[in-house]
């Protein structure tokens, strides 16, 4: 094939007497053949043939249409493809937006097979995001692994088909080495658990992390590592530690058999040489109210660095003490290798949410930079709460996103909207960032970036490149016994102890109708979705909702019927009841006595807050890119990233948007990001910042674009997925290429 595709293009040369712009420049085959392009996860490729003299001619040269998202209603939204894919030999492999694994010639976007790990209509499907697969080789052994819902899948790279010598026929249960109620006091298997960024391959090893439950039910997040060859589970790190391990001591007894999380759901790198992985992790169950764990709780929002054979902890540096504020580690470690004191240095740096750059020697876990243990506020905290007295605070580079919000910094789009964000800003506790989580409700920055998945990426010269979002929430706790001085119903106990994490009691705070929240608002969800469809919801999951087969069928029964009647009473038998809570969550606590935890306070829903027209309520930019040199910790430059049409016709331009994706940077002195609001991918000036080259999708590219070369000529490939901000679905993946 690739022979053929030489002669076509020779000869069209020869005939045409002119040279194709991709001749110009020899380029030898090069792949992308792992998520963020290398092992170090630099996102970095040595490719030049695309670079600033040429860049501005750059046009499709495939687009592969999954056949998914197609004719979708604004309730099956959600299912956006956030695929970094791979190339490994001429050969590009992705997801579709429902988990179908492919393999596609990457020169031409034909489809070569296809998998579908739902393919037995016995199977119900778990949808959640996918963003990109692990390639494994040893000669003719070719494998893609990649995970759906709780099940680890092992693919032939070749033909697309299980390869029946992997775990049982293929596939790996990913509640495996997570503990038992002989270890934990409650079970496992059930609980809800799924991979959103994919495995690192060390040798024979694959090393997974997970994406679990934020509430009560969550399981712990503990990185494993799998053979390759047999499936067999190689070694388990507890992040949350069990008794007489290095950091038990920084949780209140028995912390471990009540709580979980503290999961790597954003993935991590490997450094081969050393035989090291680097990973950071997420918050401890449950987000915003930590009375049942008081301590730092190590390994939550940890920098880990392990022993890639054995999972034994080398170091660790946890960047957030005792989170009340879901301040996950957002996406993988970056090894980079800097100048620090005249010499140089191999390095890691991981970027946060709320707008902060970590760097540390990679042997030793040494910041480069000084970190301050800073005091911040612990006070008025909820009751049974007790704040951790200072956090880490790196003295470079300095955060690349807003860290407090004062009154100079409210929106002014226009008189109406400032007066709206003013109301609440007057009414709402703001301030520092660390102010613990109240009744009477908070405005802070660093909830959802920050940095965000996509991840950051590095020149070999250590110019370190991250998008960051400045996004505003509004977080309100709730006592969860009482909703307005009322005892809940069964229904709506089991909907704070399942969905509370996430969305808002339906119907509660009103003042919110207009915000936007990171989950859907369900007040009045009976008008869009009926019985039948919500029921399907809560088994598939969608986007980012997880499913919740694991929940009893009478227990998700009685979830519906509170979302579809959320001011029903309690029943007389249960209104008789002395304690009311205690006797409405009976059911949930079936695995042990302290299992699933309820806690007595959980957040009013992931809340965004904007003004009444849905625009950010900050003043821009909104979103930016980033270029910092980590030799100096200083920036570069710092630009706008993202417009919204309909703003820049009435002339506001160069906003920025909220956005989600990563960058990749070229030898060809480019970053390439789309990630925004307007559905363009956009091409830097890597020196300067400025933008080169822009096209627009035919749907939000909500993942990290590639590069490679077949055939001598190079390809930038991304995903058009959509879906995000309540703009049109996509599915399908889009390659440029010079003509």
């Amino acid at each position: 094939m690739r022979v053929l595709t030489v002669l076509v293009l020779f000869c069209s040369w020869l005939l045409s007497g002119t040279t194709p712009d991709w001749e110009k420049t020899s380029t030898a085959d090069t792949d992308w053949p792992t998520y963020g392009g290398n092992p170090a996860g630099t996102r970095y490729s040595p490719l030049s043939q695309i670079n600033l003299e040429n860049v501005s001619r750059l046009q499709p040269a495939w687009t592969f249409d999954t056949g998914e998202n197609k004719n979708l209603s604004a309730d099956d939204r959600g299912m956006d493809i956030q695929c970094q894919p791979i190339v490994v030999d001429g050969v590009l492999y992705g997801t579709t937006p429902r988990h179908k694994l492919f393999a596609i010639d990457a020169a031409t976007g034909k489809e070569i097979w296809r998998f579908d790990p739902y393919a037995d209509p016995n199977k119900k499907p778990r949808f959640h995001p996918l963003r990109g697969v692990t390639y494994w080789a040893d000669g003719d052994d070719r494998r893609i692994l990649y995970s759906s819902g709780p099940t680890l899948y092992a693919i032939n790279a070749k033909t697309g088909a299980l390869i029946e010598s992997f775990g049982t026929h293929g596939i790996v249960d990913l509640h495996e080495g997570l503990g038992d109620a002989q270890t934990l006091g409650h079970e496992t298997a059930s609980l809800s658990i799924r991979n959103t960024t994919p495995g690192v391959i060390y040798r024979d090893l694959i090393i997974v992390g997970s994406s679990v439950s934020e509430g009560g039910d969550a399981p712990p997040g503990h990185i494993r590592a799998f053979n390759v060859r047999t499936g067999k589970l190689a070694w388990v790190f507890h992040t949350i530690p069990l008794p007489g391990e290095y950091g038990y001591e920084t949780w209140m007894t028995d912390s471990y058999r009540k709580l979980g999380g503290a999961n790597c759901w954003a993935g991590m790198v490997v450094d081969e040489k050393r035989g090291i992985v680097y990973a950071g992790t997420g918050s401890p169950s449950v987000d915003f109210y930590g009375g049942a764990r008081a301590g730092q709780n190590l390994f939550a929002n940890c920098v880990l660095a392990l022993d890639a054979s054995t999972g034994k902890r080398i170091w660790h540096f946890q960047t957030v003490h005792h989170d009340l504020w879901d301040r996950d580690l957002p996406c993988p470690p970056n090894l980079i290798t800097v100048m620090y004191e005249g010499r140089r240095v191999e390095a890691v740096a991981q970027a946060t949410k709320d707008g902060y750059v970590f760097v540390f020697d990679r042997d030793t876990g040494k910041p480069l930079f000084p970190v301050n243990e800073v005091a911040v506020p612990n006070y008025p905290a909820l009751p049974g709460e007790q704040p951790w007295p200072t956090q880490p605070v790196p003295t470079k580079p300095a955060p690349f996103c807003m860290q407090e919000l004062t009154e100079a910094t409210i929106t002014d789009r226009t008189p109406e909207a400032r007066a709206y964000v003013l109301e609440r800003f007057r009414n709402s506790r703001q301030g520092n960032k660390y102010l613990p989580p109240s009744e009477e409700g908070s405005l802070v920055f660093g909830m959802g970036g920050g940095a965000e998945w996509g991840g950051t990426a590095a020149d070999p010269n250590g110019i370190f490149y991250v998008n960051s979002n400045n996004m505003l929430w509004w977080l309100k706790m709730r006592n969860t016994q009482q909703s307005e001085g009322v005892a809940l119903t069964r229904g709506a106990s089991l909907f704070n102890t399942n969905c509370g994490v996430c969305h808002a009691v339906p119907g509660q705070d009103k003042a919110l109708a207009k915000s936007q929240q990171a989950y859907p608002d369900l007040t009045n969800v009976g008008k869009r979705l009926d019985k039948k469809q919500i029921h399907a919801l809560l088994t598939t999951g969608r986007g980012r909702m997880p499913s919740f087969q694991h929940i009893a069928q009478q227990d998700r029964e009685a979830i519906v019927d509170f979302l579809l009647n959320p001011t029903a009473k309690p029943n007389a038998a249960l209104s008789a009841s002395s304690d009311i809570h205690s006797s409405v969550v009976a059911a949930p606590r079936a695995q042990g006595n302290d299992f699933p935890y309820q806690s007595p306070y959980l957040n009013n829903g992931n809340t965004q807050f904007r003004d009444q027209d849905n625009y950010p309520a900050i003043k821009p930019p909104w979103g930016t890119l980033n270029a910092i040199d980590l030799n100096t910790g200083e920036y570069v430059w710092q630009v706008p990233l993202g417009e919204y049409p309909e703003l820049v016709r009435k002339g506001l331009k160069q906003t920025g948007t909220e956005n989600h994706g990563g960058p990749l940077v070229t030898a060809g002195g480019l970053v390439f990001i789309a990630a925004t609001y307007d559905e363009k991918l956009r091409a830097f000036d890597k020196k300067t910042g400025n933008v080169v080259w822009e096209y627009r999708l035919p749907a939000g590219g909500f993942a990290t674009p590639i590069t490679y070369s077949v055939n001598g000529r190079q390809y930038v490939a991304i995903a058009a997925g959509g879906t995000r901000y309540g703009l049109k679905p996509g599915g399908s993946y889009v390659a440029f290429a010079l003509p």
